[in-house]
């Protein structure tokens, strides 16, 4: 009998059947269970028990439960992010919650690589072949595209290396999970905080600008999704325009792309006065631009996404009404710990894997249904900046309270960002 903590009870060779009597026979069993009572819970009771969906913390705390299974593992585990450009996540945040994630749990250096691809498909490729030949076991995967994502899954897969999709799901791939938000949800969250800036802010006739992420990514897809169904109902057309909905040129995760699109409707439509918008990075540069030509706070709201530190100053300054906040060290502490079980072969608690994806795109049925962690958005705004992102240490009031306040033309009496956070008692 092969105990979980490596030590073996093996039934003497050569001498036939072991014979007791009765009471020496259950004295045997007893004291075989109780050694495998206190063996076993090495694994089982304080990793399999405890990792789960909901105990991930901004501490990190759960990640040092899977020290065991570290020990158990071998390999590398890489991790492919996808760009420094759509948003300041990827290098604020997601790639230090990686490295405290497998740190806190016990790997060394040499076992785990976080790397960005900065917008290129090939990079992102020739990265991923570099670290299965390098022994990775394990590939965590933010695709740019899901054409790339797909490649390089089959590429890895053909090779015995495990792929979870994180953050955004590959269409057509062969991952073996897929860990994200509600992304929906996420979509839904814009649409009713636009409408509620609408009414917050006292926007007459409303005219909605509505712009989307890239079209080549499926998580731009399930934000529009949410956020069409909800201006929709609010009487706003997001599928062919009219007379207070303008729709967007052509989607894009690229900021300055983004501003151009804004300024060609905004010359063509000046009655725009408020603007979807699933990114703060986005929404940034044409915030930067009306303010320039001399916009004053609360006058045209923009939705965000990601609670970077600019989207944060554009809330409080009464520029952004809100931002979609993602807690990423949660994404990333989950994903993290997916990969720490693949790559120790051991399956994953059913507390941690908590839903399954549909993939659009599969052409092989195993791989339609994909096994999730999908976690829970909430929609922020300045009175809960502090009670979010400052308490759960995403942000410190060092990066948010500047001293210095928007550049708006003709106003010097905009106040700071300093000023801003001692009246929304962010701290």
């Amino acid at each position: 009998m092969k105990l979980k903590s490596g030590v073996s009870l093996m039934p003497l060779k050569g001498r036939g059947t072991l014979k007791f009597k009765t009471g020496r026979a259950l004295a045997y069993v007893a004291l075989v269970g109780a050694i495998v009572v206190a063996m076993v819970p090495s694994v089982s009771s304080a990793a399999a028990k405890t990792v789960s969906d909901s105990t991930f913390n901004s501490n990190f705390t759960t990640m040092k439960l899977l020290k065991p299974i570290v020990a158990k593992g071998k390999g590398s585990i890489a991790v492919i992010l996808p760009d420094t450009v759509s948003s300041a996540r990827w290098v604020d945040f997601d790639a230090p919650a990686f490295k405290k994630s497998f740190a806190d749990a016990g790997l060394m250096k040499s076992q785990y690589i976080i790397q960005n691809a900065h917008g290129s498909d090939q990079t992102q490729y020739t990265d991923a072949q570099a670290d299965i030949a390098k022994g990775a076991k394990v590939l965590i995967l933010t695709p740019l595209d899901s054409t790339t994502g797909a490649v390089i899954e089959a590429y890895a897969v053909a090779r015995g290396v495990k792929v979870i999709d994180y953050d955004s799901l590959t269409l057509g791939g062969a991952r073996t999970y897929y860990v994200s938000f509600n992304n929906v949800t996420v979509g839904t969250l814009i649409g009713k905080g636009l409408l509620s800036c609408i009414t917050n802010w006292k926007v007459s006739a409303a005219t909605v600008f509505v712009m989307k992420g890239a079209p080549t990514d499926n998580n731009a897809t399930l934000f529009a999704q949410g956020y069409d169904k909800v201006l929709n109902a609010g009487g706003y057309n997001t599928t062919s325009g009219s007379v207070n909905t303008v729709l967007e040129n052509v989607g894009t995760w690229n900021p300055p792309t983004a501003l151009v699109d804004f300024e060609g409707a905004y010359a063509a439509n000046p009655k725009i006065n408020a603007v979807v918008t699933p990114s703060d990075e986005n929404a940034a540069p044409i915030i930067q631009h009306l303010q320039a030509a001399g916009l004053k706070p609360q006058v045209i709201p923009f939705t965000g996404k990601d609670a970077t530190p600019v989207g944060i100053d554009n809330i409080i300054s009464g520029y952004q009404c809100g931002t979609v906040y993602e807690p990423l060290w949660a994404e990333a502490q989950a994903t993290a710990s997916l990969a720490i079980y693949l790559r120790a072969k051991i399956k994953a608690p059913a507390g941690l894997v908590n839903g399954s994806t549909v993939d659009s795109g599969a052409t092989i049925k195993s791989f339609k249904n994909v096994p999730s962690v999908l976690l829970s958005p909430e929609w922020i705004t300045a009175s809960t900046v502090e009670e979010t992102v400052i308490k759960d240490k995403v942000l410190t009031a060092k990066e948010v309270c500047l001293s210095t306040a928007p550049t708006v033309a003709g106003d010097s009496s905009i106040p700071t960002y300093a000023a801003d956070c001692k009246t929304y008692a962010i701290k």
